[in-house]
């Protein structure tokens, strides 16, 4: 599942579909800024058979599909907020998520 979720661009896309609710394809490239057609489709369906995503086709003219979030993605959703919320109190605090790691291995060689 970690492998999955730590994808490029895959949490960026999780994180527009569950703070926006579901979007058509073309929204959801343009609230994804900088991905391409073609990885934003790959990485769609490979969250559609995880389980996370759904997809839902209109057969209108043109077509419409519209892709959202799964219960499935709500559970880890809650875990995402709980990492998020730590980001934040780690920003608060003036600490880059990088730094700490550095600071030690820095701390940890000059002992």
């Amino acid at each position: 599942m970690l492998e999955l979720l730590t994808r490029p661009w895959t949490l960026h896309i999780l994180w527009a579909l569950s703070h926006n609710g579901p979007l058509r394809f073309g929204v959801l490239r343009r609230q994804v800024e900088g991905i391409s057609s073609r990885v934003l489709t790959e990485r769609l369906r490979t969250l559609e058979g995880a389980g996370f995503v759904f997809r839902h086709y209109e057969q209108t003219i043109p077509p419409a599909v519209t892709y959202g979030i799964t219960d499935r993605m709500k559970d880890i959703e809650k875990v995402l907020a709980q990492l998020e919320g730590l980001a934040q109190k780690w920003q608060g605090e003036g600490m880059t998520v990088g730094a700490g790691r550095g600071a030690s291995a820095r701390t940890g060689a000059g002992a």
